[in-house]
């Protein structure tokens, strides 16, 4: 028996209307649990995330963030600097490190007694010499500066006193910085008139000795006379873009290059030539001491290269030994191997080809 129709409309819309409603239930567990997951799984939402821990003063805070300086991080854990604060490393170090550590160096009052003259200033320094140049003052090496006792707490504070005594002395030590150079490597994957920083410069330290003429509390003039290197200069390494055709490269049809080069200032006469042999011997003997697999493999243009890219180069072992980087006419070599060739031309080089055999290996 069918049954009214209104009976029937009845239904269908509670029906529907039950459907749709467990639909959004359905839903929304889902989003909820998807979302949960979410949040459990942090690399979901800090991807780059590293551990840093802040030590300011007896305070300690780690946390985990992805910033990507110093400065950075302070500002995203709203840790305020104040005049004179000093922060290590600096603000605009990168934060490189798994588990990186920032300290806090908080500016505190001091004062400086040299003679009758007294100097106020705000400093995160502790070292009594350092306090007393950050004062302005000429400090010579005899010189002591020592922390005394504020006997004049009502008036100065809770500043911390140090006094200077003048020792007669003439020579000051001061730390300055060593500029680093840069060094130019050609890269013939690189277009013409572009440049790649293959490694950062870092800049060296030394300590310079002067004999300085002080005149009435003025520093009138200064002579060195000695200095010593703290630490060396790193020098920056920027690959540049080469063109091989302005070499004049070696061509199986030419069969012998010869060109001028110049190598750490010193101008060469260059002989290149090239040869076909199976060349997986040589990388097996050499592989455990130049640190590269013994694989090697042909390029496009038949020059056999190492897995670093590297052409393979037979060469005077006495004066390029095996591992050594040169530059050929046909790209970045590595010295591999030599032959009697060297006996008779020690800038000679032989490089590995497949333009003779052309079977690929």
């Amino acid at each position: 028996m069918r049954l009214p129709r209104k009976i029937e409309q009845a239904l269908s819309f509670v029906i529907t209307t039950s459907l749709v409603v467990v639909f959004v239930v359905l839903i929304g567990l889902f989003s909820r649990n998807t979302f949960a997951e979410s949040d459990d799984d942090e690399s979901f939402v800090l991807n780059d995330a590293k551990y840093v821990t802040f030590y300011d003063g007896d305070s300690k805070l780690t946390v985990k963030t992805d910033a990507a300086t110093v400065g950075d991080a302070l500002k995203r854990v709203d840790m305020i600097l104040n005049d004179g604060d000093k922060v290590e490393p600096g603000l605009d170090s990168e934060i490189n490190a798994d588990n990186y550590y920032i300290n806090i160096y908080r500016a505190h009052p001091v004062i400086v007694k040299d003679g009758l003259n007294d100097k106020y200033l705000m400093t995160a320094s502790y070292d009594a010499k350092t306090i007393a140049r950050e004062a302005g003052l000429t400090v010579y090496d005899s010189d002591e500066v020592n922390l005394v006792p504020n006997v004049n707490f009502l008036e100065t504070g809770v500043a911390s006193v140090y006094s200077v005594k003048r020792n007669g002395g003439r020579t000051i030590t001061v730390e300055e910085e060593i500029p680093f150079g840069d060094e130019m490597v050609k890269n013939y994957n690189l277009a013409p008139g572009t440049q790649e920083v293959q490694q950062l410069g870092e800049v060296g330290l030394k300590k310079v000795y002067y004999n300085v003429l002080y005149v009435d509390g003025v520093e009138v003039s200064r002579e060195k006379v000695n200095e010593e290197i703290v630490k060396a200069p790193v020098a920056r390494v920027v690959s540049v873009g080469a063109n091989r055709i302005e070499m004049n490269p070696l061509t199986a049809s030419k069969g012998v290059n010869r060109y001028t080069t110049t190598v750490n200032g010193v101008t060469l006469e260059r002989k290149e030539t090239y040869y076909d042999l199976p060349m997986s011997g040589v990388m097996s003997l050499v592989s455990g001491v130049c640190g590269v697999p013994a694989s090697y493999s042909v390029r496009a243009d038949g020059v056999k290269v190492d897995a670093d890219g590297y052409v393979l180069v037979a060469a005077h072992l006495g004066k390029y030994p095996r591992c050594s980087i040169v530059e050929t006419s046909l790209g970045p070599g590595k010295v591999y191997d030599t032959g009697t060739f060297a006996e008779s031309n020690s800038e000679q080089f032989d490089l590995a080809t497949d333009w003779t055999i052309r079977d690929g290996r």
